[in-house]
């Protein structure tokens, strides 16, 4: 039987906790006891554990063998902000598919007041994660940034990527166009032998407008299309994860 996941808000070398309300829902919705074992990540490292003690606002845990465990390449994905509902539908899938960063943008289209609202969202989209995460036995959630303007981040050093110690290996970046019928997503991919790191941007309903277009194309980012439909944002998004996932996946099977 496959061990629930936590991640740990507290830990140490062979103890860990969750507090608040993370502890709250093992100890009462779920209504946990001493002994129980479950996996708990610990930073970068999954051990299996067992509850040592058990109160509303915190359960500790006794903690034994690690357990192996793999996030794959880092996938950064800068998401231009759209409907909050739709949204946090697809940042809990996108973390489900391993994302590993999440950047909120605003976009030339990014309808006002969801521009204005989006900095009081932050940590309500941080705990669907969270749950995303522990949901789908990820080490960790993804990180999720404040909210940047487009011009913003494509101009100031911004890090969207994760330093790989394989220098022969590419850093790649792709905007998804609508009208980009050049080149399509899977054939960027398949360009690059191995890709250390990927950022991926998905625009907002209405897509890209023009000059944010050229202002990508004048910071290296590359032009791919998801396909000859029209897709919602939130599907644009998903599908892009899901098809950079299936990719690198593909290729390190064939490499290993």
């Amino acid at each position: 039987m496959t061990r629930r996941r936590w991640i740990a808000d507290e830990f140490s070398r062979d103890r860990a906790a969750l507090t608040g309300a993370h502890a709250a829902h093992l100890s009462r919705t779920l209504r946990a006891r001493i002994g129980q074992e479950f996996e708990v990540a610990c930073g970068d490292r999954v051990r299996r554990a067992a509850i040592a003690s058990i109160t509303d606002d915190r359960v500790e845990f006794a903690l034994s063998e690690e357990v192996a465990a793999s996030d794959g390449a880092p996938i950064a994905l800068l998401l231009a902000i759209f409907k909050f509902d739709r949204m946090e539908w697809a940042i809990e899938k996108c973390t489900e598919l391993n994302v590993t960063t999440i950047v909120p943008v605003i976009a030339r289209r990014t309808e006002k007041h969801l521009a204005i609202a989006a900095e009081k969202r932050v940590e309500r989209w941080r705990r669907i994660a969270r749950e995303a995460s522990e949901q789908s036995r990820r080490t960790s959630p993804p990180e999720i940034t404040d909210p940047f303007k487009l011009g913003e981040l494509l101009k100031a050093p911004v890090s969207v990527d994760t330093p790989n110690s394989d220098a022969n290996a590419d850093t790649v970046r792709v905007v998804l166009v609508e009208t980009e019928r050049g080149v399509s997503l899977t054939e960027v991919l398949r360009s690059h032998q191995h890709v250390a790191s990927l950022a991926l941007a998905t625009g907002p309903e209405g897509g890209w407008a023009e000059d944010e277009l050229q202002s990508f194309a004048s910071s290296q980012w590359i032009a791919a299309s998801l396909g000859e439909t029209i897709l919602r944002a939130e599907t644009a998004a998903v599908a892009a994860l899901a098809i950079a996932r299936a990719e690198i996946q593909l290729f390190v099977q064939a490499t290993s």
